[in-house]
């Protein structure tokens, strides 16, 4: 008889990036992952090629250099900052070690997969915020809190809808939620957000127990193939995600080369104004396609189609011209593509396509 795994399992349904290729194109244009469409850094290029034949060594299991120079960007203790290889593993880390079977764990109904996924593999109950055309506030998310609550995650900006929820509604949340509750926010689009009300976390972190931040190096900074994310925690939290990590899980290549684009602020700033540039635009252009897209505060925009027919029929008149978007169904939003804000020719190019769809 062959080994099983714990009940229940088997019932989830995997992850699924988005889709890589087009039928017919060697090179087609990928705008269904939200990567940075300028690439990464060429600071972070030449630290990759300075690795030649230094990867017989371990890594730095604590990942000091790269702690040290995020605590000085951010003007936080390194202490209090936890690596890892991609946010994604942070979040599961949580799961990991702070839930339990009959657990509830508190997402936005459109929010990102893999919140869902990491209540479902450690037993939990994954427990949806209601929104209203996109958006959630503070009083949705506190309605469906319970005395089984154990994890809040709040993806700010959120992917997929681009929703960016006001610093005052994060602080009104947090100050609801019982002190056992953890709040986690996700700040994997933060370094595209403009303007003041904005709550990432870190100011809460500094005052309360039971908030943490995480960030990524996948979207703005380019580095989505190497995988580094990185988590500002209180102590404690730090102390127990150290204590079930991998000992070493950002490998030598991704500390290096992740420690080179941070340095790199004028490729950051470059990517971060070409999407505060383009989005307004793409959302414009859309709409006067007789379409709906919602304003976002990240690097993509969620258009929204008629019908789900007419949204599956999109995606394929679009990857037919060697278009990539990501459909929506796997979230839940059936009549929804969400594209990744491209370069300049790669945005016009789109938009050129949606109209002769709507044309047809």
């Amino acid at each position: 008889m062959a080994p099983k795994p714990r009940a229940g399992l088997l019932d989830i349904k995997p992850y699924r990036g988005g889709v890589s290729d087009a039928p017919g194109f060697a090179a087609p244009t990928k705008l269904s992952s939200n990567e940075n469409c300028f690439g990464c850094s060429p600071v972070a290029i030449a630290a990759l090629h300075e690795m030649d034949g230094s990867i017989d060594r371990y890594p730095d299991g604590g990942v000091q250099q790269l702690r040290d120079a995020l605590a000085q960007k951010h003007n936080l203790p390194a202490g209090q900052i936890v690596c890892g290889c991609g946010s994604d593993e942070i979040l599961q880390l949580l799961g990991k070690a702070y839930l339990r079977e009959g657990d509830e764990v508190v997402h936005a109904q459109n929010g990102f997969l893999s919140y869902k996924l990491i209540a479902l593999q450690n037993g939990a109950v994954p427990v949806p915020a209601p929104e209203d055309n996109m958006c959630i506030d503070a009083a949705s998310f506190l309605s469906v809190i319970t005395t089984r609550t154990r994890i809040v995650f709040l993806a700010n900006p959120n992917n997929p809808t681009g929703f960016l929820m006001p610093g005052a509604e994060v602080r009104k949340l947090h100050a609801g939620l019982p002190d056992d509750v953890l709040l986690v926010i996700d700040g994997a689009y933060a370094e595209y957000v403009r303007g003041d009300d904005y709550e990432g976390g870190f100011a809460l972190v500094d005052k309360h127990d039971n908030v943490m931040a995480t960030r990524t190096f996948s979207k703005s900074y380019g580095l989505a193939g190497l995988r580094v994310g990185w988590a500002y925690c209180p102590d404690q939290i730090a102390a127990v995600l150290n204590r079930v990590r991998s000992p070493f899980n950002v490998n030598a290549v991704a500390q290096k080369v992740a420690l080179a684009a941070l340095q790199d602020e004028a490729f950051l700033a470059k990517s971060v104004d070409h999407v505060a540039h383009w989005a307004p635009w793409l959302v414009e252009k859309v709409s006067k396609a007789g379409l709906k897209a919602w304003p976002s505060a990240g690097n993509f925009v969620l258009i929204g189609l008629q019908t789900p027919e007419q949204a599956d029929a999109a995606e394929q008149f679009l990857a037919a011209r060697g278009l990539i978007l990501r459909g929506m169904r796997g979230f839940g939003l059936p009549g929804c593509l969400r594209m990744t804000i491209g370069t300049e020719d790669e945005n016009r190019t789109v938009m050129a396509a949606f109209s002769a769809f709507m044309g047809q």
